[in-house]
Protein backbone atom coordinates (compact mmCIF):
# COMPACT_ATOMS: atom_id res chain seq x y z
CA UNK A 1 0.00 0.00 0.00
CA UNK A 2 1.39 3.45 -0.89
CA UNK A 3 2.26 5.82 1.90
CA UNK A 4 -0.38 8.54 2.33
CA UNK A 5 0.67 12.09 3.14
CA UNK A 6 -1.75 14.89 4.03
CA UNK A 7 -0.95 18.22 2.40
CA UNK A 8 -2.12 21.37 4.15
CA UNK A 9 -2.30 24.88 2.69
CA UNK A 10 -3.40 28.28 3.94
CA UNK A 11 -6.34 28.28 1.48
CA UNK A 12 -8.57 26.22 3.77
CA UNK A 13 -9.72 27.64 7.09
CA UNK A 14 -8.05 26.05 10.12
CA UNK A 15 -9.93 23.31 11.89
CA UNK A 16 -11.57 21.65 8.89
CA UNK A 17 -11.48 17.84 9.18
CA UNK A 18 -9.67 17.27 5.86
CA UNK A 19 -6.45 18.39 4.16
CA UNK A 20 -6.12 20.37 0.93
CA UNK A 21 -4.71 17.25 -0.75
CA UNK A 22 -3.41 13.74 -0.20
CA UNK A 23 -0.29 12.33 -1.81
CA UNK A 24 -0.53 8.60 -2.46
CA UNK A 25 2.40 7.14 -4.38
CA UNK A 26 2.74 9.11 -7.61
CA UNK A 27 -0.80 10.51 -7.38
CA UNK A 28 -2.18 13.67 -5.81
CA UNK A 29 -5.85 13.89 -4.84
CA UNK A 30 -6.93 17.49 -4.26
CA UNK A 31 -9.96 18.08 -2.04
CA UNK A 32 -12.80 20.18 -3.41
CA UNK A 33 -11.83 23.84 -3.59
CA UNK A 34 -14.28 26.73 -3.57
CA UNK A 35 -13.76 30.46 -4.02
CA UNK A 36 -13.33 31.27 -0.35
CA UNK A 37 -11.21 34.11 0.94
CA UNK A 38 -7.89 32.45 1.76
CA UNK A 39 -8.06 30.96 5.23
CA UNK A 40 -11.59 32.22 5.90
CA UNK A 41 -15.08 30.75 5.93
CA UNK A 42 -16.49 33.29 3.49
CA UNK A 43 -16.62 33.56 -0.29
CA UNK A 44 -14.79 36.26 -2.20
CA UNK A 45 -16.95 38.91 -3.84
CA UNK A 46 -17.50 39.06 -7.59
CA UNK A 47 -19.76 36.19 -8.59
CA UNK A 48 -19.00 33.05 -10.56
CA UNK A 49 -15.88 34.19 -12.41
CA UNK A 50 -14.23 35.51 -9.25
CA UNK A 51 -15.15 32.36 -7.31
CA UNK A 52 -13.87 30.15 -10.13
CA UNK A 53 -10.54 31.98 -10.31
CA UNK A 54 -10.08 31.77 -6.55
CA UNK A 55 -11.01 28.07 -6.47
CA UNK A 56 -8.53 27.37 -9.30
CA UNK A 57 -5.83 29.35 -7.47
CA UNK A 58 -6.48 27.22 -4.37
CA UNK A 59 -6.29 24.11 -6.58
CA UNK A 60 -2.95 25.28 -8.01
CA UNK A 61 -1.61 26.00 -4.51
CA UNK A 62 -2.59 22.54 -3.26
CA UNK A 63 -1.04 20.86 -6.30
CA UNK A 64 2.24 22.73 -5.93
CA UNK A 65 2.37 22.01 -2.18
CA UNK A 66 1.97 18.31 -3.05
CA UNK A 67 4.74 18.32 -5.68
CA UNK A 68 2.53 18.62 -8.76
CA UNK A 69 1.11 21.30 -11.02
CA UNK A 70 -1.86 22.13 -13.22
CA UNK A 71 -0.15 20.60 -16.27
CA UNK A 72 0.03 17.25 -14.42
CA UNK A 73 -3.73 17.07 -13.73
CA UNK A 74 -5.35 14.02 -15.31
CA UNK A 75 -8.95 14.44 -14.08
CA UNK A 76 -11.09 17.28 -12.73
CA UNK A 77 -14.56 17.13 -11.30
CA UNK A 78 -16.47 20.40 -11.23
CA UNK A 79 -19.58 20.80 -9.10
CA UNK A 80 -21.99 23.56 -10.12
CA UNK A 81 -24.79 25.04 -8.02
CA UNK A 82 -26.38 25.98 -11.38
CA UNK A 83 -25.48 24.23 -14.63
CA UNK A 84 -26.08 27.51 -16.48
CA UNK A 85 -22.66 28.51 -15.11
CA UNK A 86 -21.00 25.77 -17.19
CA UNK A 87 -20.03 27.97 -20.18
CA UNK A 88 -18.90 31.04 -18.20
CA UNK A 89 -16.83 28.71 -16.00
CA UNK A 90 -15.15 27.21 -19.08
CA UNK A 91 -13.64 30.59 -20.01
CA UNK A 92 -11.97 30.89 -16.59
CA UNK A 93 -10.94 27.21 -16.64
CA UNK A 94 -9.09 27.73 -19.95
CA UNK A 95 -7.15 30.65 -18.43
CA UNK A 96 -5.62 28.18 -15.97
CA UNK A 97 -5.30 25.03 -18.07
CA UNK A 98 -4.61 26.50 -21.54
CA UNK A 99 -4.06 23.73 -24.06
CA UNK A 100 -3.68 21.06 -21.36
CA UNK A 101 -7.23 19.78 -21.00
CA UNK A 102 -7.55 16.95 -18.48
CA UNK A 103 -10.53 14.60 -18.45
CA UNK A 104 -13.40 16.39 -16.73
CA UNK A 105 -16.87 15.90 -15.33
CA UNK A 106 -19.36 18.65 -14.56
CA UNK A 107 -22.20 17.95 -12.16
CA UNK A 108 -25.01 20.15 -10.89
CA UNK A 109 -25.59 19.75 -7.16
CA UNK A 110 -28.25 21.00 -4.79
CA UNK A 111 -25.84 23.07 -2.74
CA UNK A 112 -22.17 23.77 -2.02
CA UNK A 113 -20.35 24.91 1.12
CA UNK A 114 -20.87 28.57 2.01
CA UNK A 115 -23.35 28.90 -0.87
CA UNK A 116 -20.54 28.68 -3.43
CA UNK A 117 -21.45 28.55 -7.11
CA UNK A 118 -18.61 26.19 -8.06
CA UNK A 119 -16.32 23.62 -6.42
CA UNK A 120 -13.39 21.87 -8.13
CA UNK A 121 -11.45 18.74 -7.19
CA UNK A 122 -8.79 16.92 -9.17
CA UNK A 123 -6.40 14.01 -9.47
CA UNK A 124 -2.87 14.69 -10.73
CA UNK A 125 0.47 12.99 -11.16
CA UNK A 126 3.33 14.09 -8.96
CA UNK A 127 6.02 15.96 -10.83
CA UNK A 128 8.59 13.40 -9.74
CA UNK A 129 6.29 10.44 -10.36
Amino acid sequence: MPMLEAIRTDALPAGLPFPAAIRAGNLVFVSGQIGNVTGEMKLIDGGLEAEARQALEHLRTALEAAGSSLDRVVKCTVFFADMRDFQPFNAVYREFFGDHLPARSGVEVKGLALGARVEIECIALRSDG
